[in-house]
């Protein structure tokens, strides 16, 4: 409710500050200006995150195939499943307020703590070293998932897996769906993929289980710039990608087996409920 003064009211006068409580007003804010300047120049324990490579891991990466298997009979694919990476500001990059502000602001960026994107106390090469070990050990749950699932003797079949330059668990349900689609494809003569391009990410368990990644809404922007029209998220991360970049096609997966079924359903056409969406 707003009410008005009635005619036997003066309109009352803002009142001036005296002098001393000015001066004192004026000397407060200096702390103030200068806490902010110092803000804007300190750096802060943060990273900035961005869409980084794809890489398809049924192509070849460096001169050599990402995926070789001997042992078991390979096919001729066509499409491309493509793991995706975001680029993140090293921890011994200082990071300054404008590029905190400016990160919040843009959509093609993510403001991270630093510590929730690498090892903290670690030097730069200390944790090159760490992405590498766990890529290492993603790659072998990786094989050991597809294998599984394939029901294929790991005596016999050999797989190696080659993508030295990106670091980190993240491409491991991509490389088991690589694996899959060289040894098996589609389950009846035709591809994994469809033909089509498609990209995802999600750790995964020797056992197929498919397990939540840092940086997922960045990865469907890195996906749909190099030509992805579906992309692969772990079911617990759908709200993070959403809404995704036009079309790019979202589907929630929980383990490989739910991946590769819902990747059959839709290289035969499916729709609606037979291929799962976020």
């Amino acid at each position: 409710m707003i009410t008005r003064p009635s005619h036997s009211e003066a309109p009352s006068r803002p009142r001036a500050l005296s002098r001393p409580r000015a001066r004192a007003l004026a000397l407060s804010a200096v702390p103030l200006v200068a806490l902010l300047a110092v803000a804007g120049f300190a750096p802060l324990p943060y990273s900035v995150a961005r869409p980084g490579q794809t890489t398809d891991v049924l192509g070849t990466h460096r001169g050599g195939e990402v995926i070789s298997i001997s042992g078991a009979p390979v096919r001729k694919t066509s499409g491309q499943l493509r793991m995706v990476a975001i680029q993140a500001t090293a921890p011994q990059v200082d990071i300054r307020l404008g590029e905190v502000i400016d990160g919040w602001l843009r959509e093609d960026r993510a403001v991270m703590p630093r510590d929730a994107v690498f090892p903290p106390g670690k030097s730069d090469a200390e944790i090159e070293k760490h992405n590498i070990a766990e890529m290492k050990s993603s790659q072998h749950a990786a094989t050991a998932a597809a294998l599984g699932f394939l029901k294929k003797d790991p005596d016999r079949v050999k797989v190696a897996l080659r993508l030295e330059d990106v670091g980190g668990p993240s491409a491991g349900l991509m490389f088991s769906l690589g694996i899959v689609d060289k040894l098996d494809g589609g389950g009846s003569g035709g591809d994994l993929t469809g033909g089509r391009t498609i990209a995802g990410t999600g750790t995964i368990e020797a056992d197929g289980t498919v397990g939540a990644v840092g940086g997922a809404a960045l990865k469907t922007q890195a996906a749909k710039r190099d030509g992805a029209s579906v992309f692969l998220v772990p079911k617990a991360e759908c709200a993070q990608v959403q809404p995704a970049p036009d079309g790019l096609r979202l589907i929630p997966v929980t383990t490989l087996k739910s991946a590769v079924q819902a990747l059959r359903a839709l290289a035969k056409g499916g729709a609606g409920g037979s291929v799962p969406s976020c």
